[in-house]
């Protein structure tokens, strides 16, 4: 039995088709707009705060501390806080998240490999979509 259709994801006590299960929850969090792009440049080295937010582009100071909130209580994330005027703080990537981006950066890198089908695609569906008059 599959899980959402995942193929080799097994259905468990927690897939309750209701309530947001466990593994669903971690897989939301590495997946999601921020959280990808936090592993994906915290494989290269740790980083202090704003340098990583500077190293991502566009994301509010809100955004990248609860993304890396999120991901230090998932176990993906290491804060270290060095107790020197001024504050440092540098973050890192635990086994558990290495482990995560560097499957986050495979899907990363397949995207970015596979861009030309999927703009293919895009542009097939759309014609179709905009030459029919049913939705």
């Amino acid at each position: 039995m599959t899980v959402s259709g995942v193929v080799g994801v097994t259905a468990s006590k927690y897939d309750t088709g209701e309530q947001m299960c466990p593994h669903r929850l971690v897989l939301e969090h590495v997946t999601s707009r921020w959280g990808v792009l936090v592993l994906i440049e915290l494989l290269d080295r740790p980083y202090r705060f704003s340098e990583l937010r500077r190293a991502i582009g566009r994301v509010s100071e809100k955004m990248l501390t609860q993304t890396l909130q999120t991901l230090e209580r998932d176990g993906l994330v290491h804060r270290d806080a060095k107790p020197v005027i001024p504050p440092r703080v540098d973050y890192s990537l635990t086994d558990l998240g290495r482990e995560a981006a560097e499957q986050v950066r495979g899907l990363a890198l397949w995207t970015e490999e596979r861009m030309g089908e999927v703009q293919k695609a895009r542009e097939v569906y759309d014609a179709r979509k905009g030459g029919s008059d049913q939705g």
